[in-house]
């Protein structure tokens, strides 16, 4: 395998959001035998900043895909604002919405989130001004809302659902999958040669077009289905220890 690449959250992280001093010593082993390695998560960028200065990421997809950070290069692809503005006016005619947007200039929302930061806005759904428009995250503890979810949708958007509760909608184009494909092809290397870890929906397609697809014992169902390998939690430094035994 020529690149190692990685979901973050109860994946390479623990539940804590820590990475474990034994998984920061695996992965530098990998840099010093010439293993790349990539990050691929639903984080936005400045979320995954800390994590890429104890790992050394060769490149990073964030926020779904959208923003695929390269060497010396940012590829981003965002929503149209005038096709969020309609889905999101849609959204906020059910009750007891949770709604914020991931943008080029942070986070808002309609609500403070205190551990995320974000930018109160009381505007929706009219867009901030001048933004790249990356990814709609909206949740509720009404059930109606998932299960109309899909008529909301305009034809150039795409949605999936983190922690089966965190509707998440994209562009079609800012998939993981295809950030993953700039990262390798950036690189001359094969999704033949790669390995990819994961635990959630969005992980499901690389698991399933890299050369191997590992899920960590605690991913949904889904992904455990479609893995090549199990590997322990990662509270328990699963994607580490088979790094150790099957590339170092």
């Amino acid at each position: 395998m020529r690149a190692i690449l990685t979901d973050l959250d109860r994946t390479l992280l623990r539940s804590d959001k820590s990475i474990s001093q034994y998984t920061q010593d695996v992965l530098q082993k990998c840099h010093d035998k010439g293993i790349l390695i990539f990050a691929a998560s639903a984080r936005p960028l400045r979320a995954i900043w800390e994590y890429n200065d104890l790992v050394g990421f060769d490149a990073i997809t964030a926020t779904n895909g959208a923003v695929v950070s390269l060497p010396g290069k940012l590829l981003e692809t965002g929503i149209p604002c005038k096709c969020g503005e309609k889905i999101l006016s849609d959204i906020l005619r059910s009750p007891d919405i949770f709604l914020s947007i991931e943008t080029s200039k942070g986070l808002y929302s309609n609500r403070d989130i205190p551990i995320w930061k974000p930018i109160v806005y009381d505007k929706f759904p009219k867009m901030p001004e001048d933004i790249i428009l990356y990814k709609i995250l909206v949740s509720s503890q009404q059930k109606a809302l998932y299960d109309n979810i899909e008529t909301v949708l305009t034809d150039d958007v795409y949605y999936t659902i983190a922690d089966n509760m965190l509707i998440q909608i994209m562009n079609k184009e800012a998939s993981k999958w295809n950030g993953i494909k700039q990262m390798l092809s950036h690189f001359n290397i094969s999704p033949t040669d790669a390995v990819y870890f994961g635990d959630d929906n969005d992980d499901i397609e690389p698991i399933k077009n890299c050369g191997l697809g590992v899920a960590v014992s605690n991913s949904i169902p889904a992904v455990l289905d479609v893995a090549d390998r199990i590997v322990d939690s990662n509270d328990l430094d699963g994607v580490a220890k088979w790094i150790e035994k099957y590339l170092l």
